[in-house]
């Protein structure tokens, strides 16, 4: 019999990275990028280790669940919500004018485009659909290694975009490792879109009587 602690600290810790997407927007949403450099660049520093706390939350919650055996139904609805509502509203935030680049004062900005939102967005609903319709149907249609490794790449990229997007004059490096997590996030999605489709050819047609 599963201890009532560790039924519930799974949820718990799903919950708190629910809290601290929250205070991750609110952080964002405080940045003023006319304000001295020292300040954006603090706020950005915060908004980059909530957001990388939140991300990595997730593999501890989903973790702990499997190996203590105490997956709920609570849980399986409410990560991937809040994995959804951190990343997603990350990239929105990136693609806002809070983030656009401003020449005047050597900023970049965060480098994501309002059409890469709209792929991430697409792909997302696309497979939210088809998650839920093939499991009403009694067949399990769990995330595969692509979804997985598209997350990882979606949450370094976001971090990366908020911590070049709040620097003046950031270093040619770091510019790099935003372009080419930009690119990866885009392709990554789209392939992970394409893996999804092809499982759900596969299985057998719906029987109607």
């Amino acid at each position: 019999m599963q201890s009532p602690l560790r039924r519930a600290l799974p949820n718990a810790i799903t919950m708190l990275r629910l809290v601290l997407a929250v205070v991750f927007f609110v952080v964002l949403e405080a940045i003023d990028r006319t304000a001295p450099a020292e300040r954006i660049a603090w706020l950005g520093a915060w908004g980059m280790g909530l957001f990388a706390t939140a991300a990595l939350s997730d593999i501890l919650d989903g973790h702990l669940a499997r190996r203590w055996g105490v997956v709920s139904t609570f849980g399986r609805i409410m990560d991937p919500l809040v994995d959804k509502t951190l990343v997603l509203g990350g990239f929105i935030y990136l693609a806002s004018p809070l983030f656009a680049p401003i020449p005047e004062y050597s900023m970049l900005g965060s480098g994501i485009a309002a059409w890469m939102v709209v792929v991430i967005l697409l792909r997302e609903l696309l497979v939210t659909g088809l998650r839920s319709y093939i499991e009403s149907r009694g067949i399990p249609f769990p995330a595969d290694w692509s979804g997985k490794v598209k997350m990882f790449v979606q949450s370094f990229c976001v971090g990366c975009c908020v911590y070049v997007g709040t620097r003046v004059d950031p270093y040619g490096w770091q510019v790099f490792l935003r372009d080419a997590s930009t690119w990866a996030t885009v392709v990554l999605t789209v392939l992970s879109s394409i893996t999804y489709i092809h499982r759900a050819m596969r299985l057998p047609a719906e029987k109607h009587p």
